[in-house]
């Protein structure tokens, strides 16, 4: 996932969609869930010049459901309260 981050040069969300269908927005079109196997992980992706992105969490789909609970209300809580937004 890092690799296709990082080759892809994303610079807006729809450059992210077009290449990752499954790329789940999570809050604000900068936080984003993406199926890979087994795990979600969540990534902050921060369209600057540079290309930046940050992985913010990264878990298995039962530490996605105990720390988030399936809610993007927890999700926006848990960004907040780890001063992501």
């Amino acid at each position: 996932m890092i690799d296709e981050i990082e080759t892809n040069n994303w610079t807006n969300p729809h450059d992210l969609l077009e290449n990752r269908p499954d790329a789940d927005c999570v809050y604000g079109g900068e936080f984003y869930f993406f199926n890979i196997n087994i795990h979600r992980t969540l990534i902050m992706i921060e369209f600057e010049e540079n290309g930046e992105a940050t992985i913010v969490w990264a878990g298995n789909h039962d530490d996605y459901e105990l720390t988030f609970k399936n809610n993007r209300n927890v999700i926006r809580k848990w960004l907040k309260a780890n001063s992501w937004i």
